[in-house]
């Protein structure tokens, strides 16, 4: 397994659609349906091509907050950004002093495998430091809708 995360910014031209900010782990379950209803918001609905795109984006929400909640320092902030053809998710933490790691080299209990699926279920993951944030970024293709 050769996988490797990018080190930049999520594409500057992102617009941001919506913004939460977590502090434990017991928010995650509003996340989840905060973050369904705002991509039902740009189109994104049940029956949709969009539906698995859905599904993805909200388990690689949650599996990076769940980490930043876990590994980071609190707040944590998710941000839901969107291009013409793409969808970022942004997880932000505010501990610098690690660097994200895959964790393919680890026991399959050590954990840590929120990484390898964000990559799995996106187009491309990378991470950047800010001047007092850490963050993991996600990129989603938007569905072309059929007509």
């Amino acid at each position: 397994m050769d996988q490797q995360l990018i080190t930049s910014p999520p594409p500057p031209r992102a617009t941001e659609l919506h913004a939460w900010v977590l502090n434990t782990s017991t928010e995650l379950k509003h996340l989840r349906a905060a973050m369904r209803e705002a991509l039902a918001g740009q189109g994104l609905l049940p029956g949709d091509d969009g539906l698995e795109v859905v599904d993805s984006m909200v388990l690689v929400a949650t599996e990076l907050a769940s980490n930043a909640i876990r590994h980071g320092r609190p707040p944590t902030e998710i941000r839901l950004l969107r291009t013409d053809e793409h969808f970022v998710l942004d997880v932000a933490d505010h501990d610098l002093s690690t660097v994200p790691e895959l964790a393919h080299t680890r026991p399959i209990d050590a954990g840590g495998r929120g990484l390898l699926l964000a990559m799995n279920m996106s187009l491309k993951v990378g991470w950047y430091a800010a001047e007092q944030t850490k963050h993991i970024w996600a990129v989603f293709p938007v569905p072309v809708r059929a007509g």
